[in-house]
């Protein structure tokens, strides 16, 4: 189960900068300022994994697309149109 990354604000930064370090090397810690949330300190482990995962994702396009996936698309909008238009009946 993860848990919820604990905060704390730049002033326990720099009076606490060593527990701080200490404990995002363990797991995330959010900085606050001003308190609203506006860093992450992580260990570099979970940074590259962040890398790794995004570097995986890719977006297609239309263009993009195997003509078998374009024609799965196709049918697919159209049923979607089609039952949109057909009323439905009251059981």
């Amino acid at each position: 189960m993860s848990r919820s990354p604990r905060s704390y604000s730049t002033s326990d930064l720099s009076r606490k900068s060593g527990d701080i370090i200490a404990e995002a090397l363990r797991h995330p810690v959010i900085i606050t300022q001003r308190n609203k949330p506006r860093l992450v300190l992580l260990n570099i482990e979970d940074y590259q994994r962040l890398l790794t995962r995004s570097a995986r994702r890719t977006a297609g396009t239309i263009e993009t697309m195997s003509d078998e996936l374009f024609s799965e698309f196709g049918n697919a909008v159209e049923t979607y149109a089609d039952d949109r238009e057909t009323p439905h009946r009251p059981s």
